[in-house]
């Protein structure tokens, strides 16, 4: 281990550097200890914090354009309550838009509010009162939990962390390196003050592989014995996603997540309804993709989430159509939660169809590794291959033809595609339309993205009688109509 200065050595604590420099590395988890000891003692150890904080926050994974920033949002309160006892999280976020292009789930105008939860290898949401199961939030929630200041702490005690010394803009710093099985990898920057200052990580991704991820902590206050900053920033994938100044901090409070039952109960439900022949809607979770039986092959549209939603996915198709290859998937648009089951689709052997705005991006991104928790993809040592549309791809065989068009000018994304079956007359989309529940109200102002993709019907004066959506139910065309004011 190398110390460059008596100064640097004085300011991380004299004992501490002497044992690193008369022991060597073989003694870096000793050397570890010592740091965490002290680390621990300038913090404080909460069993649990509450913090309420507001700012900027980017809604990660959402572009508008891939390789583009996370849209911007405005984050009015950001409520996070911890227990590291019990290894949970609830965090209470009332946002808003403060951009209009882009993904995210979210209104293009008003506020919203988030609850979402992590209790151990757990996580939902929670929606009018119910909630709603989130296998899928699971691997990003944990590592939230154990990359705050307090959390990275006991993370790389219970890890048995090495440490080295090194100096970043001219500051000496102990850099605590670990591993959290199969969870993600982290370095953990304490100051000359034993403070976390930064944390830089590695998690796995259903899109990219593997994500950066960096977190740094400023203004550092104390808060009933426990020291915690005052300003946390968050990058994630090459771009900012979160910014935000600390209004209020309480340790040792009673945080009490309980998890239901309908959460700790639930399962992966895959359900197929016939809407033609040789075409299924493939629906039952909160993402849908539709299997198009060809005369020697099946074309899926979308592969959404992750490895743990589309390979039952590929599964059931395989059983609808017995002998007949996945031989291409179409996907719909770049937003992450439309774009984590091509991974799997790859390893199944299937081309990925997009628009030809993601091919750079995707390549890339199919061609990333997975060490940390290896995917479908990484252990079928597959290559992608692209096809890509401009603004229309047409696709048929003896017994079927499909056109793939080019969504325009929506602000929900650039590089938008739905498919049009003219024979059978079925559009399919996703995110241009989700279908109220039925008999609900009309908004009082058409929202902008299902306005726009009846123009783009219209544009390309396309036959549609139903409509299958990638979130929500079949519907007939005249639901859209009358979701946007429009009568018969």
């Amino acid at each position: 281990m190398r110390v460059r200065n008596e100064a640097a050595r004085l300011s991380m604590g004299a004992a501490v550097l002497a044992a690193a420099l008369a022991s060597g590395a073989a003694a870096a988890a000793d050397d570890a200890t010592a740091v965490l000891k002290r680390a621990a003692a300038a913090m404080g150890e909460p069993k649990t914090l509450r913090y309420v904080a507001e700012g900027t926050g980017y809604t990660y994974g959402q572009a508008f354009v891939p390789g583009m920033p996370w849209p911007k949002i405005t984050v009015h309160s950001q409520i996070r309550s911890i227990s590291y006892e019990t290894e949970s999280m609830r965090e209470e976020i009332t946002l808003s838009r403060a951009e209009p292009k882009g993904g995210g789930g979210y209104p293009l105008s008003g506020q919203q509010r988030n609850d979402q939860y992590l209790n151990g290898a757990y996580a939902w949401n929670v929606v009018g009162g119910n909630p709603q199961p989130g296998p899928r939030f699971v691997a990003d929630r944990v590592h939230q939990l154990w990359v705050t200041p307090h959390g990275v702490i006991r993370a790389a005690q219970r890890n048995k962390a090495t440490v080295t010394f090194e100096s970043r803009g001219g500051k000496s710093h102990a850099v605590l390196r670990f591993t959290e099985p199969g969870r993600f990898v982290a370095a953990a920057y304490l100051n000359a003050d034993f403070l976390v200052e930064r944390v830089e990580s590695r998690l796995p991704d259903p899109v990219l592989g593997e994500v950066a991820s960096v977190a740094t902590y400023a203004d550092y206050r104390d808060a009933g014995g426990v020291k915690f900053p005052g300003r946390i920033q968050v990058a994630q994938g090459g771009h900012p996603t979160l910014d935000v100044a600390v209004k209020e901090v309480q340790a040792n409070v009673a945080v009490d997540i309980a998890l239901p039952a309908a959460v700790a109960n639930a399962s992966e439900r895959v359900a197929a309804e016939k809407v033609a022949d040789g075409v299924w809607f493939i629906a039952g979770g909160s993402h849908n993709s539709v299997a198009i039986e060809m005369k020697d092959h099946i074309v899926l549209v979308e592969a959404p989430l992750n490895d743990g939603r589309s390979a039952p996915v590929i599964a059931e198709v395989r059983k609808l159509a017995p002998g007949k290859p996945i031989r291409f998937v179409i996907h719909s648009h770049n937003h992450f939660d439309h774009s984590g089951g091509l991974r799997a689709a790859v390893a199944e052997g299937a081309a990925v169809v997009t628009q030809a705005g993601n091919k750079a991006y995707f390549q890339k991104a199919l061609a990333a590794r997975n060490t940390i928790n290896p995917d479908l993809l990484a252990r079928s040592g597959r290559k992608a291959k692209i096809v890509t549309v401009g603004d229309r791809l047409d696709m048929s065989d003896a017994g079927r033809t499909l056109h793939v068009h080019r969504i325009k000018d929506s602000v929900h994304n650039d590089t938008f595609l739905m498919v049009h079956l003219p024979k059978e007359k079925l559009l399919i989309e996703g995110d241009a339309y989700t279908p109220l529940p039925p008999n609900a109200p009309v908004p009082a102002t058409p929202n902008a993205n299902n306005v726009n993709l009846v123009e783009n019907i219209e544009r390309l004066k396309l036959e549609v009688e139903r409509i299958l959506p990638l979130h929500g139910r079949v519907v007939p065309l005249a639901e859209l109509h009358r979701t946007i004011g429009r009568r018969p």
